[in-house]
């Protein structure tokens, strides 16, 4: 029989409650924008980014928090809204503040200041610094215009604000057909895992560029790495990112820095040889003004390596297996034919297939503490997109189900991973709820399984989206235009 729960609201007190929270998000549209476009300021609520975003996505940002908080109580706009005004009054340089955990500082040490008053103390380094300091955008080329390319090139996009960040200039391309223009720029614009492109794209046959959302792009047509002259188009010092994983050494990769224009360049694939694998969060501090070629390492090291820094800062790693799952690539066969790699003729669509991995071994170069500990093998499965890894630790520590959650969990919410590594707890998620998801890993909670040392996580993760979110923080690295973080920690 069922249960008939006491009624505590009345159908009208509802609807108008979420009337004025509606009324209060959509003034925050326009003070989220002016902050970002004219001082160059990131808003976001425990990750989750507000730039750009509607009513609803900024209210269900709101209801998220609750998964951040002890009590989980959820974040009212009456709490962010105050502070974004008072933000938007102060003339601040660049900075990147979480409203949520703004909020949560204020509530803890407030210290009986008025909401204001800590606004302006948490903010001072940045308070009345407005264009301050003059900064003139990094030009960006994309070298390949496939899965990762388009994807790195809506982020660039939706990113541009003032333009003083990360600027696509220009993205270069092996002519295709006639109408390749065309082609190009209706594959920008239609996806048919991560849906439509977010704004306008126009075409300009004659000059062979496209604009989209105000940048102007210019489509070179080259098949020598070398042999391109930037200044031409007017670019200079620029970062090229090389998204065809056809070279992977410093040799390969070196040729694009023989080209006018280009300062740096940045690769979509594991590195060989001495180039750093950055695993952004982990070791993008090794990054040098010396360094004009880095890796990226791949979409599954991503994933694991801060997951596996979590784990072994607290609990140690003795050893592990990574086993991960992953939608088939553009690199398969739709139906059975030759190819060189083994297994990988038989048709992606129709089997799950067997494959190897470098995911453990590149996590050691990313993570040296992990050199010898992991061993790591693949299955690649019939889905377009979103995979898991599957991490088989052995653990210097015991522990319990609870305990590495929870870990997790506030790792996933408080600290300096929490771009990396996200956290979920539901029974019913599966791949296609992580589509479009902006973390390198994200924890699923219910199905972690403990016994002891021995602790097995499942971690989902987008291998396009997630993934060119930690290329364009690597590129953001390399270029110096990462704001300072508030609140301090």
């Amino acid at each position: 029989m069922w249960k008939v729960l006491p009624v505590t609201q009345k159908p009208d007190q509802c609807l108008g409650e979420w009337i004025d929270r509606e009324a209060l998000a959509e003034a925050m549209i326009p003070l989220i924008g002016q902050l970002y476009r004219n001082n160059n300021v990131v808003t976001s609520i425990y990750g989750r980014g507000l730039i750009n975003r509607s009513v609803i996505a900024i209210l269900k940002a709101h209801r998220f928090a609750r998964h951040r908080l002890v009590d989980e109580t959820e974040l009212s706009v009456h709490e962010t809204f105050p502070i974004l005004k008072i933000m938007s009054e102060l003339k601040l340089g660049a900075a990147s503040v979480d409203l949520g955990k703004m909020v949560a500082k204020f509530k803890a040490e407030g210290n009986g200041r008025n909401i204001e008053q800590f606004v302006r103390d948490e903010l001072a380094d940045v308070v009345g610094k407005q264009n301050s300091v003059p900064r003139e955008g990094t030009d960006v080329v994309l070298y390949g215009f496939g899965r990762i390319g388009r994807l790195l090139a809506r982020i660039l996009i939706e990113k541009t604000g003032g333009g003083d960040g990360l600027r696509l200039r220009a993205i270069v391309v092996r002519k295709g057909a006639e109408n390749d223009l065309v082609k190009r720029a209706s594959l920008l614009r239609r996806d048919s895992v991560h849906g439509p492109f977010d704004g306008t794209i126009t075409i300009d046959e004659a000059n062979n560029t496209l604009t989209a959302n105000g940048n102007l792009i210019q489509i070179i047509y080259s098949n020598d790495p070398s042999s391109v002259d930037y200044t031409q188009y007017g670019i200079k010092d620029a970062l090229l990112v090389d998204n065809t994983g056809k070279w992977r050494d410093a040799e390969g990769l070196g040729q694009h820095l023989k080209c006018p224009g280009i300062a740096r360049v940045v690769l979509t694939a594991p590195g060989k040889g001495a180039l750093k694998n950055i695993v952004h969060g982990i070791n993008h501090a090794e990054i040098t003004d010396d360094d004009k070629i880095v890796s990226a390492a791949s979409c599954t090291t991503n994933a694991i390596v801060p997951v596996l820094k979590a784990v072994n800062d607290k609990f140690g790693i003795v050893n592990g297996h990574v086993e991960t799952v992953h939608s088939y690539t553009n690199d398969q066969n739709l139906i059975d034919n030759f190819h060189k790699g083994s297994r990988r003729g038989r048709s992606a669509p129709l089997n799950m297939v067997i494959t190897e991995t470098g995911a453990a071994t590149a996590a050691a170069k990313a993570l040296p503490v992990l050199k010898g500990k992991l061993t790591g093998n693949a299955i690649r499965v019939p889905t377009p997109n979103v995979s898991m890894a599957i991490l088989n630790l052995n653990l210097e520590k015991a522990t319990n189900r609870e305990e590495i959650n929870e870990y997790l969990r506030q790792m996933a919410m408080h600290s300096d991973l929490q771009k990396q590594i996200d956290f979920v707890s539901s029974q019913e998620v599966v791949s296609s709820d992580f589509v479009g998801s902006r973390h390198a890993g994200v924890v699923d909670a219910e199905a972690t399984i403990c016994n002891d040392n021995r602790v097995v996580l499942y971690v989902w993760y987008d291998n396009e989206f997630g993934y060119s979110c930690q290329v364009v923080r690597v590129m953001e690295e390399m270029a110096g235009v990462n704001p300072p973080a508030f609140p301090r920690a």
